[in-house]
């Protein structure tokens, strides 16, 4: 599966926060569908309008992504 990438760095790894502060490390597939690295856990109680780079100090919304061509 091909994943989304951050504008900035190129990393394909994000997380997103809940409202106690808790990181959640996820994936963007290129549909725009974000997944859990832990498929085990569940993205419910994140908000998910922000997402956070893993690589650099970027952050935004989904649509700032950008997608990676070989």
């Amino acid at each position: 599966m091909k994943f989304m990438i951050c504008p900035q760095c190129g990393v394909a790894i994000f997380y997103v926060k809940n409202k106690e502060g808790e990181r959640l490390n996820v994936k963007v597939s290129r549909a725009l569908e974000i997944i859990p690295n832990d498929q085990s856990k569940n993205l419910k109680g994140y908000n998910l309008d922000e997402l956070f780079c893993l690589g650099c100090s970027w952050h935004g919304k989904i649509g700032e992504l950008k997608k990676y061509f070989i």
